[in-house]
């Protein structure tokens, strides 16, 4: 008895301390920290039931989508995930502030040789308050980055599916 006790309790400890890989780890640290002029700040994990999973465009998961609390206050969410690019995929991060809107989006990893301008500051800067009652289009409210269409497409198809989970997830009350 005792035995099964100490192995739930490691199971549980375990998954409530998912942690993202390193070198993602330190540039959402970096960007936390820059977003919400913060020094130190806990992750806390979000968990969403598999029924609500399967109703959201967006993967929500425990590695991904994080609450940020300096001491007991909420100061705001992440969100880690990769987006497909020409042939492989990038990994993006989304701060939101407690009402969940967009405070900042930032490529953390390209990984091909072109359109690794979605990276840049000024065309990121265009989903900075974004909410989940906006919708995303390509060419209309999002620019385009003429040799990053493809990346460019596809981390608009991110942002608005993600707009659109957290409008469910709202509307659930989960968040």
């Amino acid at each position: 008895m005792n035995f099964k006790f100490t192995i739930i309790l490691f199971l549980l400890t375990a998954f409530q301390n998912i942690e993202l890989p390193k070198n993602i780890q330190k540039k959402v640290d970096k960007e936390i920290a820059e977003t919400f002029q913060v020094s130190s700040f806990n992750f806390e994990t979000f968990s969403v039931s598999r029924e609500v999973k399967n109703l959201l465009p967006s993967k929500f998961e425990a590695d991904n989508f994080f609450k940020i609390h300096v001491g007991n206050k909420l100061i705001g969410y992440a969100y880690v995930a990769k987006a497909p690019s020409k042939t492989d995929e990038f990994d993006y991060l989304v701060l939101f502030n407690p009402e969940l809107v967009v405070l900042s989006t930032k490529i953390l990893i390209y990984r091909e040789d072109y359109g690794g301008e979605i990276g840049s500051k000024r065309w990121l800067k265009q989903f900075m308050g974004k909410t989940q009652n906006d919708e995303l289009r390509y060419g209309d409210n999002v620019m385009a980055i003429s040799g990053a269409t493809i990346s460019v497409k596809s981390m608009t198809a991110a942002m608005g599916d993600l707009l659109k989970s957290l409008k469910i997830l709202h509307s659930k009350n989960i968040i």
